[in-house]
């Protein structure tokens, strides 16, 4: 195993979760570590909408190995990259995808089950993990919450054949009821990861429910999308100039940054 790897792997604690402002691309990578981030954590959305690609396997794969290639080349941390459902849908696929992604250096991946049904999603994470060996973490997602058809037994059952394929942890997006949260803690034998933001328990209030993980996904990345946006209107539209220019990263500061060599 890469030291890297066990590193992530050694994040991982139920109670004092590892929390992930996901990144999306070499620059929010750096100030991710420099924040003090002891990983970096990519959202898929985010990556595909710096690339001009909607999110949703709309990306190629050449250029989604590329943007990790630089991200891990951009910070000393390990790098735990989103590849959507795997760049394709056999377990040839993933299989491919996965080498590729530990050639380019990442410690970890996120797989999604989509709609597909447990046994092909678990035959494609053995895949994932015959690829990787012990060279990765492998965060297999369950969709059915975030597609509004979530049940906790189900999930449960279908975690716990993913990790018997090979997953080190389990992510289930779209739960953030507290009772559901701390079920599925209890009763998945991994890690359990969950998506969080607005509205959302507190990264506390979610270590206390059990939880391993916490990320935000593609909510950092909406937020300067938008600030981008109303910036971009308010000089267009009235000639004058946000207020949040007022809170930009220092020039300097920002430029020394970028000068890091991991």
């Amino acid at each position: 195993m890469n030291e890297k790897a066990a590193l992530l792997r050694s994040l991982h604690t139920p109670g004092t979760p590892l929390v992930l402002v996901n990144a999306w691309d070499a620059a929010t990578a750096r100030i991710a570590a420099a924040a003090g981030s002891p990983a970096v954590a990519t959202t898929s959305a985010g990556v595909a909408w710096s690339l001009g690609a909607a999110d949703g396997d709309t990306l190629g794969r050449d250029d989604a190995i590329a943007l990790i290639r630089r991200v891990v080349a951009a910070v000393a941390v390990p790098v735990t990259a989103d590849i959507e459902s795997g760049f394709g849908a056999a377990p040839a696929d993933v299989a491919e995808t996965v080498r590729l992604v530990v050639a380019a250096g990442a410690a970890g991946v996120n797989i999604e089950d989509g709609s597909r049904t447990v046994e092909e999603q678990t035959a494609r994470i053995a895949a994932a993990r015959a690829a990787a060996g012990d060279d990765l973490f492998i965060n297999a997602r369950l969709d059915a919450y975030l597609r509004g058809r979530g049940d906790l037994d189900e999930t449960v059952a279908r975690a716990e054949a993913l990790v018997e394929a090979g997953a080190d942890g389990i992510f289930v997006p779209g739960v953030t009821d507290p009772s559901t949260v701390a079920a599925l803690a209890g009763r998945i034998a991994a890690p359990l990861n969950i998506l969080t933001g607005p509205g959302a328990p507190t990264v506390g209030e979610l270590a206390k429910l059990g939880v391993a993980r916490v990320s935000l996904g593609s909510w950092a990345a909406e937020a300067a999308y938008a600030m981008f946006g109303r910036v971009t209107r308010q000089a267009l539209d009235q000639g004058t100039y946000a207020e949040e220019l007022a809170e930009s990263y220092d020039y300097g500061e920002l430029n020394d940054l970028m000068r890091y060599s991991a």
